[in-house]
């Protein structure tokens, strides 16, 4: 079982207004076609003699328009409401030319204003949609004004009523089925930018929380570093006492005290340093193998040396600028893993093109399903201690603020695999040297 890959931060969607350039391209490739359909059945079959060039006209004014308006959107800058409504105006001066040269009022086509007024108050301003409102007013009033007649064979001339409702009846189908199309898809970008909006709110809230963290984190860092370094000083001391010197036993505890003491030292100045950015304060130049060697010989220096394995398949070594956080939160990963499977661990880095991958398995109970559907979320955990649960959450955290990303499973075999991958590029030297 196999919980969704959280992938790195998901580029920001274009912008409304882009979005909504796009589909107004849309639209008037379809209104082209339709034209050039209409045209070509009502002085075809249907032996209408049409102005051809007037409207042929029009219809090269709308290609150039979508033409424009492609390569505004090429410019990767955002449409603004302006533009947006300077276009719509256009669609209702071609459809107003198109009118007046093919029956004017008298077209049933004339009610494809109706269409161009709805497209203006979903996507414009509200003055902006008033703007086409009265513009589609003005065009309706000047069709009265002179039109050009259309001249209908003698089979339609007996009955034209029954030609101006087959005309209504298509043109009805026709705003029917584009109102719809329209409507849906706005819809689907709205129910886009929502989920949107709510990945960012959950992303900042995630931020904060480990904003938060850090900010405890080194502030409880500091005030450890005074009784470190005092329990330092007194077990250098007592190692040097005359009474505890010739003490073999005593000895091998203070110097396993000394150790332990060395290590939260050790720990506390790594928090220190990797406080502020992910790449932490104090970069430090080294290869991939070399930064693999030290996470597995940290977790094997606290556990047995032979229940951690190391698989090494990453290929020719590669020069990198040295992360703490991100060394930490795998550390964590890992010594988490030997934690619950202390008899084996497994550790493999391999490479998939230009992205690191690295695998950590273990024997242990493996992950629960609650786990596996909240991957990546804080405080889930499987060990049942109060605050528990963040080490995969900072993981995740790192991972997408180096535009990387994580996933978890149960082994068939049994046991957990955390599956870490990550672009070569976020962490190789300028230089692109390889070691």
């Amino acid at each position: 079982m196999t919980s969704p890959t959280i992938l790195p931060a998901a580029p920001a969607r274009a912008p409304a207004g882009r979005r909504n350039m796009t589909l107004l391209v849309q639209l008037r490739w379809i209104a082209v076609g339709g034209q050039l359909a209409t045209i070509g059945i009502v002085s075809g079959p249907m032996g209408i003699s049409l102005p051809g060039a007037p409207l042929l006209a029009a219809i090269t004014v709308l290609i150039a328009i979508n033409f424009a308006s492609i390569a505004l959107l090429r410019r990767g800058r955002a449409v603004t409401n302006a533009e947006l409504t300077a276009v719509l105006l256009f669609d209702v001066a071609a459809l107003g030319w198109q009118l007046h040269h093919s029956g004017g009022l008298g077209n049933p086509f004339a009610s494809l204003f109706l269409l161009q007024v709805v497209i203006g108050a979903i996507l414009l301003t509200p003055r902006s949609s008033w703007a086409i409102v009265v513009a589609a007013l003005a065009a309706l009033a000047a069709l009265r004004a002179d039109p050009t007649p259309l001249v209908l064979p003698p089979a339609y001339a007996a009955d034209p009523m029954e030609l101006y409702l087959q005309g209504s009846f298509v043109c009805f189908l026709l705003i029917a089925v584009l109102l719809v199309a329209f409507v849906t898809r706005i819809s689907r970008n709205l129910r886009d930018s929502d989920a949107a909006l709510a990945a960012s709110r959950q992303r900042a809230a995630e931020e904060d929380h480990i904003v938060r963290m850090g900010l405890l984190a080194s502030g409880a860092a500091h005030e450890l570093g005074t009784p470190l370094s005092t329990l330092s000083v007194l077990i250098g001391d007592w190692k040097a006492a005359p009474r505890l010197a010739k003490d073999r036993e005593m000895q091998e505890d203070l110097a396993d005290m000394d150790a332990a003491v060395q290590r939260c030292k050790a720990i506390v100045s790594g928090i220190l340093m990797s406080a502020g950015e992910a790449r932490g304060e104090a970069p430090q130049l080294t290869t991939m193998r070399a930064a693999f060697n030290e996470i597995v010989s940290h977790t094997r220096a606290v556990r047995r040396p032979d229940t951690v394995e190391f698989n090494d398949r990453f290929g020719a070594d590669v020069a990198i600028v040295s992360d703490p956080a991100l060394r930490q939160v795998i550390g964590n990963v890992l010594d988490n893993a030997a934690e619950v499977s202390p008899d084996w661990t497994s550790f493999t880095t391999s490479r998939d093109g230009d992205m690191l991958v690295i695998e950590i398995a273990d024997r242990g109970p493996g992950f629960t399903r609650e786990m596996l559907e909240n991957f990546g979320q804080p405080y889930r955990s499987t060990k049942g201690r109060p605050g528990g649960g963040l080490g995969l959450f900072l993981l995740v955290n790192v991972l997408r603020k180096l535009g990387g990303g994580a996933s978890v499973s149960n082994r068939d075999e049994g046991g957990a695999l955390v599956r870490i991958f990550l672009p070569i590029s976020s962490l190789a030297r300028d230089d692109g040297e390889t070691a």
